[in-house]
Formats: C-alpha cells, sequence, structure tokens
C-alpha cells in the first residue's frame, strides 16, 4: 500500500507512459535518487517551470521498501542493479557485488535508511577542491538547518526543524543498540544523543543512529520531496524508463533518449539536463554519449564530443569486515536492524575519522567466511574503512545503452587500507566482546583469535561494500575533474550533475544525506542561473 505524507493510505504515485509524455520540458532530471528527487521537486516548486523526472525502475509501493526490516530483500531483486566488481587480486580473487537501488527513490528506497550528514572536513575539504566556500561546512551546515525536520534535542547551531525530511533517533533502540554505545563508553570513546552535530566535528565517537523511519516506515528522498508535488500538472515522473543516450546540438546538450518497454522516444529540454544516476551509471551515460576519455570512447567506437579523462575514474566505496556474535537468546530487529553507529581515528592527528563501524542486529558474513558455525541468532558488528584510499575505475564493455559497465573497484589495493581494516577490526573485536555485552552474547564467532598473516587473510575474504559508490565524476580544477563548482560538465553547455559521483572523495559515513546536499546545492545553482 501506499501512503501520503501524514501516513494514510494514498492512490498510486502518477507515473507517465513513454507514448503519454510530452516532448518538451525546461529541465529534465535523470534519477529519481537521493540527489534527483530533490532537484526534480525543487525546480517543479515553480509552477512555471515544466520538469522531467525519469527513473529506470519502478514502485515504491511495496512492503520490502516501505517497511524498514525488509530491506534486505531488496538485494538481488527488480529494485537492485545487481552490479558486480570484477574480480579482484587484492581480495584473493573475489567478484564482490555492488548493489544500487533501481526504483523510485533509489538507494534511499532501499538502503538501511541511516542519516549521516558527513564530518566537517568532509565539507571543507569538497571546498578547497572547488575553490569556493559555498562548498564549506559552514555553508552545508545552514543546508542541513533547513532540511531537516529534526526530531530530537534541540540544537539550533546544528539541527532544523520544519524541513521536508523527519530526521530522529532510532525509536526504541534494541539493546545490542544500546549495548554497543555503552561499550565504547567503556572504552574510553566519547558517545553522543546524535552522530551528527558536535560528534562529526572532532575525533569521532558512538551513537544512536539517525533515521529517515517516521510511524515505522521508511520516508525516502522520494517521499520526502517528490511525493508532495507528485500531482503538479508541470512535474512528469517517468518510470521503468532508461536513459539511453544524451542529445546533442554541437556541445550543448538538448535532451535525451529514453526507452520503455522496448520503445525508444527523444525528449527535449530547453534549459537543461540534469544526470543524477549514481556513480555507476552517470560515467556510463557520459561515455556512451562521447563524453569521457577518449581512448575508451574511441575503443568501444564512440565519437568523442568531449574528451574528459576523469569520467569513470577515481571510483571509492565504503568497505567493511564483518565481525559476527552469537546471541544467547534471540533478539528481534529493530527499524531497519542498523540502530547504532561508531566513527573513530585511528590517529588523532589525522583530519577525518578513517574507522567506520556499524551493527546490524543479524549475522551478516561473506560467501567466503559464512561456516556451517554459522549462529541461526546473532548480531554483526562491521568494521568499516571511512577513507579508503584504494582508487577503482568504471569502464565500458560496449557503446549500447544494453552493454554492461565494467567495474574495477580495486577494493585494498592501497596497502594503507589493509592496515587500517586490522585495526578496525580490532577495535571492533574488543567492542564485541566488552563486558557491556555480556548479558546479551553467548561468544565471538568471526573472526576470533588470528595472528597478523591470518587477519590480513581474513580482512580480504570478508570484505564487503556498504553500497556507497562514489566519486566517478568529481567536483574539482585538476585534469581528471569532470565538474566545476556549479556542478557544470567541463566543456558542456546544459548539462550538470548532482550525485554521489561528483564527491572528490567519499564522504564520513552512509551517503544519503550528502547525496540530498548535493542535490540541494545543484537546484540553487540552476535557479539563480535561470533567474527562477
Amino acid at each position: 500500500m501506499m501512503f501520503d505524507q501524514q501516513g494514510e493510505p494514498a492512490k498510486g504515485a502518477p507515473t507517465t507512459r513513454l507514448e503519454q509524455a510530452g516532448e518538451q520540458y525546461d529541465f529534465i532530471v535523470c534519477g529519481s535518487g537521493s540527489s534527483g528527487s530533490v532537484v526534480a521537486a525543487r525546480l517543479a516548486a515553480n509552477p512555471d517551470v515544466r520538469v522531467l523526472l525519469i527513473e529506470a525502475g519502478g514502485t515504491d509501493d511495496v512492503p520490502s521498501v516501505m517497511i524498514p526490516s525488509q530491506w534486505p530483500s531488496n538485494l538481488g531483486s527488480e529494485r537492485d542493479w545487481q552490479f558486480t566488481a570484477q574480480p579482484n587480486p587484492h581480495l584473493n580473487g573475489r567478484a564482490i557485488p555492488l548493489n544500487m537501488g533501481k526504483v523510485l527513490g533509489g538507494g534511499s528506497s532501499v538502503n538501511v535508511m541511516v542519516w549521516a550528514r558527513g564530518h566537517r572536513c568532509d565539507w571543507e575539504d569538497f571546498a578547497a577542491e572547488a575553490d569556493d566556500p559555498c562548498w564549506g561546512y559552514e555553508s552545508i551546515l545552514g543546508i542541513y538547518r533547513r532540511i531537516e525536520n529534526w526530531q530530537g534535542i534541540k540544537d539550533p547551531s546544528r539541527r532544523g526543524v520544519g524541513g521536508p525530511l523527519h530526521v530522529q533517533s532510532a525509536v526504541n533502540p534494541q539493546p545490542v543498540a544500546r549495548a554497543m554505545v555503552a561499550a565504547a563508553a567503556s572504552m574510553g570513546l566519547p558517545t553522543f544523543e546524535s552522530p551528527n552535530g558536535e560528534m562529526m566535528e572532532g575525533r569521532g565517537g558512538a551513537a544512536i543512529s539517525d533515521l529517515i523511519v517516521r510511524d515505522g516506515r521508511r520516508w525516502s528522498i522520494f517521499r520526502s520531496y517528490v511525493w508532495p508535488l507528485i500531482r503538479q500538472p508541470n512535474l512528469t515522473v517517468l518510470s521503468y524508463a532508461l536513459v539511453c543516450k544524451l542529445l546533442f546540438s554541437g556541445r550543448s546538450v538538448i535532451g535525451v533518449e529514453v526507452e520503455q518497454d522496448s520503445k525508444r522516444r527523444r525528449f527535449l529540454a530547453s534549459r537543461e539536463v540534469i544526470l543524477s544516476l549514481g556513480a555507476i551509471n552517470t560515467p556510463k551515460l557520459l561515455m556512451q554519449s562521447g563524453v569521457g576519455p577518449e581512448d575508451e570512447l574511441r575503443r568501444h567506437g564512440v565519437n568523442v564530443v568531449q574528451h574528459l579523462p576523469g569520467v569513470g575514474q577515481n571510483h571509492q566505496d565504503h568497505v567493511a569486515f564483518t565481525c559476527i556474535f552469537e546471541y544467547r537468546e534471540p533478539q528481534p530487529i529493530g527499524n531497519g536492524g542498523s540502530e547504532a553507529t561508531l566513527y573513530w581515528k585511528s590517529d588523532p592527528e589525522i583530519d577525518l575519522p578513517d574507522m567506520f563501524c556499524c551493527q546490524l542486529e543479524f549475522p551478516v558474513a561473506s560467501a567466503e567466511t559464512a561456516t556451517s558455525d554459522m549462529p541461526a541468532h546473532g548480531w554483526t558488528m562491521a568494521a568499516g574503512l571511512a577513507h579508503p584510499r584504494s582508487r577503482g575505475a568504471v569502464r565500458l564493455s560496449g557503446p549500447h545503452a544494453s552493454d554492461p559497465v565494467v567495474i574495477e573497484a580495486n577494493t585494498l589495493s592501497h596497502p594503507d587500507d589493509l592496515k587500517v581494516a586490522v585495526e578496525s577490526i580490532a577495535l571492533c573485536r574488543e567492542l564485541g566482546n566488552s563486558a557491556a555485552f555480556n548479558k546479551l552474547v553467548k561468544r565471538e564467532v568471526l573472526p576470533g583469535g588470528l595472528d597478523k598473516q591470518q587477519m590480513e587473510t581474513f580482512a580480504r575474504n570478508a570484505a564487503v561494500t556498504y553500497w556507497h559508490q562514489s566519486c566517478t565524476a568529481k567536483m574539482g580544477r585538476d585534469a581528471m575533474s569532470v565538474v566545476d563548482n556549479k556542478l557544470k560538465v567541463y566543456g558542456i553547455n546544459k548539462l550538470r550533475i548532482a550525485d554521489a559521483s561528483i564527491m572528490p572523495h567519499i564522504t564520513s559515513g552512509n551517503i544519503m544525506a550528502p547525496c540530498v546536499v548535493v542535490g540541494e546545492k545543484a537546484s540553487e545553482l540552476i535557479k539563480t542561473d535561470h533567474n527562477l
């Protein structure tokens, strides 16, 4: 069932068939995820502006999306792009899944609903890369205050109320989540009421997670931004529609070619096209449309419109290594099952937390580390890397939209990442074996006490993604940058990118909230440029 903004049953969202859509729009937004939904809604708020929002996936009106605890059932379903990285020698030859949302709301409709705003230094680094203080922390903090409807303890300098996004700490967190925060405190780590705000202005700490869950239901970015405007005549939402190619007049983008049910059609944008397809499909579409590394394009017979060597490069993703503990007695799963989080610096002298650990209220192991000893009832501490130094790439396998993309994630290819991985695992093991868990936990299942070599082997076999793929069309001023400080694609007119691919480096923690900020920044910049 679909629900309206008051939580009452509502009629299905009116989406448009290919043959029913108009041909001409002011703006075309490609992708309805955490950035695209924001851009489309902010532009469509002006009734004189015609907006087309295109989504390759379909309805979010399904229990696996709306019911927080059912998010794992989306993995491998029609609501998942089902990407897989190439076999990686640094992971003992493993090819790890890289799931990504393919549904109205994108990742915000299939993720664990954690609202993590990034560290102060993330945004200061963005400002430095862009040479623009408008991307700095104080400016971004103003956006967060404006868009949040924060339900927790008042913090006027950092948190906002009355915005479109219902954000609150996990309601009635399970004992295992509370135990994680207590364990961190017992080890001398600072704890906070929220992982956003003060906690992410310093070395880090532990807290119960902030979530986009309202009255027990997921409130995705699509639901928060687009849904209230869904019946406006100036907003057209086209779902189950794949954007196949950008249309050019010289070096100006004038529209897109779209496929739905094996039928193709062209849509024209009089003002701009905005790409919000995510860190895999955005570079893929750019390259297949002639924008990217000229050697890569020519190898696949694609005519070069603009040589941009950074398209598809700089791929980054948060990686985790799951430590598993067996419960003494079965425990319920609260919210989406991830209700506590921890960020910490292995070295107090570094600018950003390099360890990013989250708790899951069920056992999760990679195929290579799952054993017959795996408990039926247990919990997981995901020992993560907040800022991996490994870099990957997205490449083409052919010139057509139907040709699968090639993702070389290169996870753990940088030796520093393995070092921090072992330290992060040690931290999680200490947390999970602390006295705070004595009444809940029977034993540690994985990894157990291993020597240095064995632990490194475990890390390579246990590595899984947090599904935070990013940085493949980065903002900046060097030769590998793809967009400028206004998110305009270098060398191309009437084309912007607004999604995780523009990040110069991955932000600390889950990337949904930073992607909303990118969407907000993009809409501000567009409205200024077009006097809207």
